[in-house]
């Protein structure tokens, strides 16, 4: 069922963007958001190098320190929006924005800069009028930070422990999610964090631009944070309490991540000569920002196979579970957003082959399926799920039992048998914690890859025997959070729109689009099921093993 677009103007255009943790990107979608009309992408590294940043990253001074700097990304959108217009967009025609951006980073805005928000320029680049002093912190933490981990040891025993921290929230305490962040800012710059006006996540500092306000949080991004009550879709009076004093004035009120947050602001109009009544949608994470520019439906799950491995889901009840990501779903009000992440697979191709994919999927492919029974685990940093550092090696003699369980064997004899027994335990380690989370496989399960490593048929085969089932990839070369984005302005438009008393939901105005834009990859093989499913119980014994010595 197609959503009827005939209250939608004919020339209506939709943009989205996403603010990744290596460049800003941004798309135009027509009025029926089947066609890509412009395009336009800013890297840090090579169209910024005066902020000095590898990957988009500051490494800070003191270990598993990482920063992003607010200023950089301003002037990202100065240089992007000349880009769209050069790249033939036309703003004149945009009817909703929407945006996402990297997730559990954060932004703290000072007297100055919540002023200068609202009072913007056109005549003047952004970044000439929210300069440094628009921040009390120029350099800011973002999600690859994992040096919280005393910040979230005290927010977890603040509260009554984990498992609390679970049930509230969705996550127990990571170093890497925004709370444990800002109780760091408050305890080692407290005079920072007293003159904060307002603390935004990336994404909703980004909508901040575009409605010249400070924009509110919203509940999926908020998801991941350790302070968002995920079922009465609140702040966590006890989370804010565990965390920094008057937190809850500076993050201010949540709102829907589908919800128009304001209309663009004054400095857009006169500068690309945007609509005066160009609405702007809450700005949400990038990984519920993907989940809602891929999934069809309920029981379609959703691999990123990008900077990090991510593998995403909607989940009919909030998992209890201490090693797992439950976040607010981002198109469904009583649904939820299962997550998992890792970022192993590209240094197995530089240490075993010769930092070339073609040569990876060769030996890859040189071995069968199962591995003749050898098997491993990688985690060579600390993993947020499970939450354990180091690797163990099985050969098809060792079991749960055996006197080597834990120490495994050192190394495989070979790099072929070394790479699938990564990209097989790395994918097993997924299927099991997507069943403990609720996941429901069946006939009807069917998988969707995005991300750069999406166009590698090797790894997709293996995703497909691994989980039993077929594997489709996104014909656009445009990333699903950025889709996503785009698509949920288009959504909002219609709805604002919409004189029928039923309208669509989300999943039915959006799946005729995911659906066209998906290519079927391969199949998975008949003897998958036979294979894995043991594979599956000794992958679960590794893991417990793993936690147990670490």
């Amino acid at each position: 069922m197609k959503a009827n677009f005939s209250a939608q103007p004919e020339k209506c255009t939709y943009l989205g963007f996403d603010l990744s943790t290596q460049k800003l990107k941004a798309v135009q979608l027509n009025s029926c958001l089947d066609v890509i009309v412009a395009t336009a992408e800013v890297q840090f590294d090579s169209d910024l190098p005066e902020f000095r940043t590898v990957n988009g990253a500051i490494t800070g001074p003191k270990k598993n320190e990482f920063f992003g700097q607010p200023v950089m990304w301003i002037k990202a959108v100065d240089i992007i929006m000349d880009r769209l217009v050069v790249n033939g967009g036309d703003l004149s025609s945009v009817g909703a924005i929407g945006g996402s951006a990297q997730q559990h980073g954060s932004v703290y805005w000072s007297r100055q800069g919540v002023e200068a928000l609202r009072t913007l320029d056109p005549g003047k680049f952004l970044h000439m009028q929210i300069d440094d002093t628009a921040f009390v912190l120029n350099k800011t933490p973002i999600w690859m930070d994992g040096s919280t981990q005393n910040q979230c040891s005290e927010m977890e025993m603040a509260i009554g422990g984990s498992k609390e921290m679970v049930r509230i929230t969705g996550s127990r305490c990571f170093p890497r999610f925004t709370g444990p962040q800002i109780r760091k800012v408050y305890q080692q710059h407290a005079r920072a964090y007293e003159d904060t006006q307002r603390i935004s996540l990336i994404s909703s500092f980004l909508a901040s631009i575009f409605i010249g306000d400070v924009a509110p949080i919203d509940y999926a991004d908020g998801s991941g944070m350790n302070l968002f009550d995920i079922k009465a879709k609140t702040w966590s009076k006890a989370c804010l309490n565990a965390c920094a004093p008057d937190l809850e004035e500076r993050l201010s009120a949540p709102v829907k991540t589908n919800s128009f947050i304001g209309t663009i602001c004054d400095f857009f109009v006169q500068r690309f000569g945007m609509p005066a009544n160009c609405k702007v949608c809450a700005f949400t994470g990038d990984n519920p920002s993907s989940l809602s520019g891929m999934l069809v439906e309920n029981n379609w799950l959703a691999v990123s196979l990008g900077t990090s491995d991510t593998v995403m889901m909607t989940l009919k009840q909030q998992a209890l579970l201490e090693d797992a990501h439950v976040l607010c779903h981002p198109t469904e009000d009583n649904l939820f957003m299962g997550l998992l992440c890792s970022l192993v697979r590209d240094g197995m191709k530089r240490s075993e082959a010769t930092d070339n994919w073609n040569t990876f999927n060769e030996l890859l492919d040189s071995t069968p399926r199962g591995n003749y029974g050898n098997m491993a685990l990688h985690f060579p940093t600390k993993e947020i799920v499970p939450s354990v550092r180091g690797t163990l090696r099985w050969n098809k003699d060792t079991n749960a039992v055996s006197t080597t369980a834990s120490t495994g064997v050192l190394k495989f004899s070979s790099p072929q048998t070394e790479i699938r027994a990564l990209i097989e335990g790395q994918m097993l380690h997924r299927l099991s914690v997507a069943i403990d989370m609720g996941f429901n496989f069946g006939a009807n399960t069917k998988i969707i890859a995005t991300g750069g490593a999406s166009i590698n048929k090797s790894i997709l085969q293996v995703i497909a025997d691994v989980f039993n089932s077929p594997v489709y990839v996104q014909k656009t070369s445009s990333e699903a959070a950025l889709l996503g984005a785009a698509y949920r302005a288009g959504y909002m438009h219609y709805l604002e729109r919409c004189t029928d008393d039923s309208p669509l939901s989300y999943s039915d105005f959006i799946s005729p689009y995911i659906l066209n834009h998906l290519t079927h990859m391969c199949q998975p093989s008949k003897d998958s099921n036979d294979i894995y499913t043991p594979m599956l119980e000794r992958i679960r014994s590794m893991i417990q093993i793993l936690q147990k010595t670490n």
